[in-house]
């Protein structure tokens, strides 16, 4: 470190803005781009280049109902979501999203993102798993695509936006945590540049975290290796519950081995699953939908085809995805990098032959809860909904909830520029170059830096790495697709013991270059958070919806578990609180048995 921690801990560097947004990928950059057209002084702190966040590597497309290919409307898509989130999902907040998709996705036309084009000139949609036309009659075109660069396209259109609109950009930069004051409101967070590791107090009128998802607590992950759950580490140690960590949505179709991700627009543009029969085996489990039924129903179909001994290769443990029948030129117009996916990966040509793939997780539906504004909302006083002033959350690490226990396909990047956008004007509103920051309080850093001393020890200590991967085959072996009471059991104390060996990591002298052990050690600590989270909420949910599928209880329990969990850090207890059933404007959608 350029200096020592000890000189640091006497004097933290300090530096003001109206708002400081923490992470730089769609959602992110979504709401920077209103704060600094609106003329505030706005800082993004991201751990990479802002184009290298893990929104790039969304492929297929973004739902809207826009209707170019056949009739649609924003209610059926509502419908699809919450039949889609197996009836967890708040239904106001899904109407506020269903109905703002087709305005999002025109803004964004008009920012420049390079859309796939109809002849006519309108925006080109491809078919996407569970996306139904008049409330589940047949499938519906509703996935706004570029090719199968969809994220890449968004991401690229939105920072050149910001740099347009002069936001300031802190790259590869460190959050470690939240700067909060005795009254409970947020006044910054302290970073760390890790090049050097200095550390900075930014402080800030108004926090928003934009940090993404936790999947690397698997060891199968489409995720890429900087989603290490920072956010909910973050508000967890600040005391912020986080709501609905048991529901992991494991996408269908990751390449075999590798883990990468293998677009569901695949099954949009006509591919299909099939077994070591020969059988597109997805007619049995979802007759009208088949091979585009939700992630959940056809991850659970797959797993069920290869535990029933039909799975391919020499192991048995995969299935093949066919879309040879497409021809050439539609792979190639369509699909281009799932071609150079597959050959890279899987070492096969999909133009020639069936790509092997199998469930790997991808996305948590669960996170920090917040309102429709993105306002962070904590229970206090009998009211589970008090906001937390000066900090908002959006984009996967926030749970809003629209996406309940199984998120929709195309709703990510929807849920990204929707809530981004939302909090971006909810925060204008709020007038922030008229107000004063708030008085900083140096103590809030004091578990920060000793976070960091203790890292400092060279004698004696855990390491990083092997801690890291017992925690993702812990992970992986014992909350999986299909969960079990002992399974679960098992998992929570592996995962408690695990706990207390990353409480006890240490950084030795020769790992120091380029402080990369300091900060996996950093990352360590809010995989740990986002993993207890996750199998402590699991063991506790005594049914199955969506995701979370557990053999002991093969049914949903609406009686008893129609309700978001809430898991809190400290003492490592569980809380609920309702689903709002009720809409804004229309008639609730009552939950019945989904089938497809």
């Amino acid at each position: 470190m350029a200096n020592t921690l000890s000189n640091q801990v006497s004097f933290v560097p300090r530096r003001r803005f109206d708002a400081v947004i923490i992470g730089a990928g769609g959602s992110g950059m979504r709401c920077s781009l209103q704060l600094a057209e609106a003329g505030l002084n706005v800082a993004v702190l991201s751990k990479v280049f802002p184009t290298r966040s893990h929104t790039v590597a969304a492929q297929g497309g973004i739902g809207a109902s826009l209707g170019n290919m056949s009739e649609d409307n924003w209610y059926w898509h509502m419908f699809d979501t919450i039949k889609g989130s197996d009836y967890l999902g708040d239904q106001d907040a899904i109407e506020f999203m269903c109905k703002e998709a087709p305005h999002v996705v025109y803004e964004l036309e008009h920012f420049g993102m390079p859309f796939d084009r109809n002849p006519d000139g309108t925006i080109y949609q491809r078919p996407f798993g569970g996306h139904t036309a008049n409330l589940g009659e047949k499938p519906v075109q509703r996935a706004c695509a570029a090719a199968d660069r969809t994220g890449h396209a968004l991401l690229h259109t939105l920072y050149q936006r910001n740099v347009r609109a002069r936001t300031q950009f802190f790259v590869e930069w460190m959050a470690l945590d939240l700067l909060m004051n005795d009254e409970g409101e947020c006044i910054g967070v302290i970073a760390l540049e890790m090049e050097t590791g200095e550390l900075l107090a930014l402080e800030a009128k108004t926090t928003v975290f934009a940090t993404g998802g936790a999947g690397r607590i698997w060891a199968a992950s489409t995720n890429a290796f900087i989603n290490t759950g920072d956010g909910m580490g973050m508000a967890a140690r600040a005391g912020i519950p986080l709501e609905d960590m048991e529901f992991w949505q494991f996408h269908p179709t990751g390449v075999a081995g590798a883990g990468v991700l293998i677009t569901e627009g695949v099954r949009g543009e006509g591919g299909i699953l099939l077994n070591s029969n020969g059988e597109r085996f997805m007619e049995r489990y979802a007759p009208t939908l088949k091979d585009l039924a939700p992630r959940d129903f056809v991850s659970r179909s797959m797993d069920q085809e290869i535990k029933e001994g039909r799975g391919c290769g020499p192991n048995k443990d995969y299935v093949l995805l066919k879309l040879d029948h497409l021809g050439a030129d539609k792979i190639l117009k369509k699909l281009p990098s799932i071609r150079e996916i597959a050959i890279k990966f899987a070492n096969v040509d999909p133009i020639k032959e069936p790509i092997p793939v199998v469930p790997t997780i991808h996305y948590q539906m669960g996170g920090i809860p917040t309102n429709v504004y993105g306002q962070v909302v904590v229970p206090k006083g009998g009211n589970p909904n008090t906001i937390v002033p000066g900090l908002y959350a959006i984009g996967e690490c926030a749970c809003v909830s629209v996406h309940g226990a199984n998120r929709l396909g195309t709703n990510s990047l929807l849920d990204l520029v929707v809530f981004g956008r939302a909090a971006g004007n909810h925060i204008v509103a709020q007038k922030l170059p008229d107000q004063s920051h708030r008085a900083f309080n140096g103590k809030s850093a004091d578990a920060t830096l000793a976070r960091l001393a203790r890292l400092e020890s060279s004698t004696g200590g855990e390491r990083v790495q092997p801690v890291a991967n017992s925690l993702r085959a812990t992970m992986q072996n014992y909350c999986g697709v299909f969960r079990t009471s002992e399974l679960l059991s098992q998992g929570v104390a592996k995962v408690m013991e695990i706990a207390a060996q990353a409480a006890r990591v240490q950084i030795d002298d020769k790992s120091k270059v380029f402080n990369t052990a300091r900060v996996e050690a950093l990352e360590l600590d809010n995989l740990i958070e986002t993993a207890k989270a996750t199998i402590v909420s699991a063991q506790a949910r005594k049914e199955s919806r969506g995701a979370h599928a557990h053999r002991d209880y093969a049914e949903r329990n609406d009686t008893e578990w129609m309700r978001h969990t809430l898991w809190y850090s400290e003492g490592n207890r569980l809380d609920y609180k309702p689903v709002n059933l009720k809409p804004l404007t229309v008639e609730t959608f009552q939950p019945k048995k989904r089938t497809y």
